[in-house]
Formats: structure tokens, sequence, C-alpha cells
């Protein structure tokens, strides 16, 4: 019964759209086999030598599937509806917003880079052990996609289409949970930022690049001193890729009257007391694009940000032994968000195909 539900989905959707099914070579044409991008300015390796590099054929397919809505029951929401290209794969607002218009409690973190990442814990509480295992979650949670696995399976099944391409991505046509996440989390891993100005301001002197001594302003110069100096930025915002991937509690969330923790995070995970109120690192690439920020985007603006850090953030009994005031200037604050935007990279532009299986 719920295969044929499911089918009849996809007639009407097909239905709505006014024309038949696309041929394969419109859907090629579309969304052809994109090579892996080449190792970038700020990397120190290509996309293809990770451990898990991601494969031509399926990061296609992924990519269809990412901006599918018909993933999620009503057919509204798509994995793009909350990571958003133009937003750095994340988000404008402070949570994220999912079927028949519910509000979440947390905002959809970027997952640039993700490739890259040291550690494979996703969710700002790592829940998730690996991309593929993140991409199943928001299928099936009540509030985000509100579908089962079984029903997506069943709808995707249908389609001759996408069956085509599950057969070039994985030898037979076969449609399963576990491939639609694959294909996802290989589309993800395609996504790598890097080329930004810090990343030329390093990876350059003036004998090799024309208009060296422009790239960073004086202001912009001294936030990177700070950042990897006094501000202790790097104590967390680590590497090329600005994350050491672990949890910390930075007092985001604690109400000093109730001595409560708005979101316990990584504690419900681990069920660890050093985990209470401890969520991911985020990665600082492309860091001015998705505004507001922290897990529950609390922080308005980058300012908000640097001024929680210039205070310690908020004191509780968890709180990071890393996090501690600041003795810096407001010329000094204004620096340290001045670099962050130098941060804001290229490689990784999307949109959605203009034609779906």
């Amino acid at each position: 019964m719920r295969r044929l539900l499911a089918l009849a989905v996809v007639l009407l959707f097909s239905a709505a759209c006014g024309r038949a099914p696309a041929t394969v070579a419109e859907l090629e044409a579309a969304n052809p086999v994109r090579p892996l991008p080449e190792k970038l300015v700020g990397h120190e390796f290509a996309l293809a030598s990770v451990k898990h590099a991601p494969e031509p054929e399926k990061a296609r397919l992924g990519r269809w599937l990412f901006f599918d809505g018909r993933l999620s029951a009503d057919g509204t929401i798509s994995c793009a509806t909350c990571h958003m290209p133009e937003h750095g794969f994340s988000e404008p607002t402070p949570t994220s917003t999912g079927i028949d218009g519910q509000v979440g409690g947390r905002k959809a973190p970027s997952f640039l880079n993700a490739a890259f990442a040291f550690y494979p814990e996703t969710f700002w509480d790592g829940r998730a052990g690996s991309l593929e295992e993140q991409a199943k979650g928001p299928i099936e949670n009540p509030i985000e996609m509100g579908e089962t696995h079984e029903n997506v399976v069943a709808k995707l099944s249908a389609i001759p289409g996408y069956r085509h391409f599950f057969g070039l991505s994985f030898g037979d046509d076969a449609v399963t949970i576990d491939r639609i996440a694959e294909a996802l989390a290989d589309y993800e891993r395609t996504r790598v930022s890097g080329n930004s100005t810090y990343d030329k301001w390093v990876a350059y002197d003036e004998d090799e690049y024309e208009g060296y001594d422009q790239l960073m302003t004086a202001q912009e110069q001294r936030g990177e001193e700070l950042f990897f100096g006094d501000a202790k930025c790097a104590t967390c915002h680590v590497g090329n890729h600005f994350t050491d991937s672990l949890f910390h509690n930075l007092g985001v969330g604690w109400d000093a009257e109730t001595e409560a923790l708005a979101d316990l995070g990584r504690f419900v995970v681990t069920g660890e007391e050093k985990d209470r109120g401890a969520f991911k690192t985020p990665t600082l690439r492309d860091v001015g694009l998705h505004a507001p920020y922290m897990h529950d985007g609390s922080q308005a603006t980058l300012e908000d940000v640097v001024e929680h850090y210039r205070k310690g953030g908020e004191k509780n009994p968890w709180l990071s032994p890393k996090m501690f005031e600041l003795e810096l200037s407001d010329e000094d604050a204004a620096a340290l968000v001045a670099f962050m935007h130098c941060l804001t990279g290229e490689g990784y532009a999307d949109v959605p195909p203009a034609v779906f299986p």
C-alpha cells in the first residue's frame, strides 16, 4: 500500500509539472558527470586523494537527490532548503524550518570541506558517525523532511530516470536507503572551498601574485595576527579547514537564573558530564555568508560572536577550559571580524539541476 501511495505522489508530481518525464539525454545535459575538483589554493592535497574520495557518478546522482523535494513527505523540503549553496551550504536563519512550517531548535551547519575533516562525526552533537549516516537522519526526522526511508525508496524506485542513474552509479538499478545516503554524501564531499583571499596571502608572495600587496588590508593582517596569536581562535579553529572537529561548551544557551542549558548537545549522545552543552566546532570557511551564528543562531553577527569570546562565554559548570576573557580592544575585535571575511572562498557554488528524473 505504501509503495502505491508513493507512486501516486510521483504521478501527481509529474502531472503538476505539466510535461512528460525527461529523457536520459535531457537528464545527462542538465546534470553531467563532473570531474573531482583539482587541488585549490589553501588545501594540502586534492579531493581525489582523501580516504573516502567521492565517485563522480555517485556525486552526480547525489546532486539530483540533494535538490529534490520529493525526499520529503510533502515534496516541499529538500536538503538544499536548509543547506543553501549561496550561504556556504548553511542558512541565513537562526534555526531550520521543515515540513508544515515546523521550526527546529538548531541551525543547519555548513558541510564545506567535510571530505577533509579530522574526525568523521557530523551534526552539531556528533550523533552521526559519517556523512552517509547523517544523510539519512533529516529524511525521517518528523520536523525536518518528515518522510520514512521506506517511502523515499518506494518513490524513487517508481521513477525510471532515477533507476537508470542508480544503475550507472552502483552497477544495478536497485534503490536503497543506503545507496541514497551514499550518493548524497559523495555530492556533499565535492563541495570544497578554497582560493580565498587569505589562502592566496599565505600561498604566494609579491613575485608570484600580481597585486599581492593589495590582498589583505592592514586591519585584516592585524586580525590574522590576533586569530593565530593572542585571541587564541586557532586553538579550536585549527588547520586549513579552521576546525578541530571536536566538541566544546562555549556557554551558549546557558540560563543563569535557572542554572540550566537550553540544549544539552553532545551529552545526549555520550552521556558524559564533560559533554553537557558541548557542540562541534564549525568550520570558519565562508563564515561571512551564513549569519546568524552558533548552533542555535543566537549570535546575530560576527561582531556578536567576537564579543561572546571577549567576555569568555557564559560561565557554567561545564564551560570549556579553553574559554576565558580576552583583553581585546574594540579595534582588535573589528580586525578579527575583518580577517574572518577573508576566509570566503570559491569552488563550491552550485544551483539546482534544471531537470530532474
